[in-house]
């Protein structure tokens, strides 16, 4: 057996594994790995910084000591749910993925055999997967049925880097739960999500009313002119109330809007368009061409013409 050195312990599950089928099952091992690999190329993580053992349903991934923990940490509060969310948006229902994560640390040997695979050993690691295996890490994972994935960190993770605050890393999302084991009680620490009722209130933005101009306030308007607000409400809201045991008597309909007159042309007298007598007061509406001589308000005479004003 080699010698225990110092790993960063990433856990994976996928959730209701062994409900699918055969087909279903590949499908989502594949979706499994290229998560992983999309995952730690976006925290930074090289080949050479991992180790990955494939358990079936999920994966067992080490890390060196160089990975930055706070790094890894951002990344699998943001990245990976995005990167759930974009294959769950296009999965099939039989398809779909949710996730268990762990994130711990801890002392773990390898003791490879000849013919066989894998050979971790270590008693950090065994509480890892404990704690992946808890009741209440997928009650968590229930209860939550909008996300994708839920996240716990172990004790050491908490107070070595959560608790602290580092950039994008908020300790108040962070949840305390004790695990029981089979030696005990195991402490861990829950992410609660995006949806999480821990989060800070939403605060809404009111937009005030805009405030009347200074100029205006302050013209020289006649006494009793209604501001700009007061013409705005109904006439019903500045009525006076009636008095008590009376009805108020309905308010009169409002007046038709005025429409304005066709053209009319009135004539006096006796005019004569075009030699044409008209005979009494008429009223013409504008239309058609008058030629010749027009004679308004003129009287006839013995010969035939007219006294008026010719136009």
């Amino acid at each position: 057996m080699r010698e225990p050195v110092n790993r960063t312990i990433l856990l994976l599950d996928i959730e209701r594994f062994s409900r699918r089928d055969d087909v279903v099952q590949a499908v989502l091992r594949r979706t499994l790995n290229k998560i992983v690999d999309e995952t730690l190329e976006a925290a930074g993580v090289e080949a050479t910084q991992q180790y990955r053992e494939d358990r079936g349903d999920g994966l067992i991934v080490l890390l060196s000591g160089d990975v930055a923990k706070t790094v890894l940490l951002r990344t699998l509060v943001t990245t990976t749910p995005e990167l759930l969310h974009e294959h769950n948006l296009l999965a099939s229902d039989s398809a779909q993925m949710r996730l268990r994560i762990v994130l711990a640390v801890g002392e773990v040997a390898h003791d490879p055999h000849a013919g066989t695979t894998g050979g971790l050993v270590g008693h950090d690691l065994n509480q890892a997967c404990r704690l992946l295996d808890a009741d209440v890490l997928r009650s968590a994972l229930a209860a939550r049925r909008d996300e994708h994935c839920v996240l716990a960190v172990s004790a050491p993770v908490y107070e070595g880097v959560v608790r602290h605050g580092h950039r994008g890393v908020r300790p108040e999302l962070f949840r305390q739960a004790d695990v029981t084991v089979k030696d005990g009680t195991l402490p861990a620490w829950i992410h609660q999500g995006a949806t999480s009722s821990d989060r800070a209130p939403s605060v809404r933005v009111t937009t005030p009313a805009p405030e009347p101009d200074s100029v205006t306030a302050h013209s020289s308007a006649p006494a009793g002119t209604p501001t700009p607000a007061q013409a705005s409400e109904p006439a019903e809201a500045h009525a006076p109330a009636p008095a008590a045991g009376r009805t108020a008597a309905p308010a009169p309909a409002p007046a038709p809007p005025e429409r304005s007159a066709p053209a009319v042309f009135h004539f006096h007298g006796a005019p004569v368009i075009h030699g044409s007598f008209v005979g009494g007061d008429q009223h013409g509406v504008s239309g058609g061409q008058v030629t010749g001589d027009v004679v308004l308000g003129g009287t006839r005479t013995e010969d035939g013409t007219t006294d008026g004003s010719r136009r």
